[in-house]
């Protein structure tokens, strides 16, 4: 089985280990959050806020941390998208 990391630079390997770290401490952290709410998405649990399933506070802080984690790991998978569009051009 041929490794993936056999043709890339040691920075470039480094650099996507960590931004492959990144988005999965990001993913696990907001799952940590919406499973103690015992939802899937931020939608839901915004809808027990609105519903006053849960109280507002601190739940809504936590539907924003929820979001700005799925932002943001969105955010470092385009990063990661084109750190490895420039890697195969070299």
């Amino acid at each position: 089985m041929a490794n993936f990391f056999d043709n890339i630079e040691l920075t470039d390997a480094q650099q996507l280990e960590q931004l492959s770290r990144l988005i999965f401490e990001l993913r696990e952290n907001r799952n940590d959050i919406l499973k103690s709410y015992g939802v899937t998405d931020e939608i839901e649990l915004l809808e027990q806020i609105y519903s006053t399933k849960v109280p507002e506070h601190p739940s809504y802080e936590h539907y924003l941390s929820a979001r700005i984690l799925c932002d943001t790991r969105e955010t470092v998978r385009v990063m990661m998208g084109e750190c490895l569009n420039e890697v195969r051009r070299t």
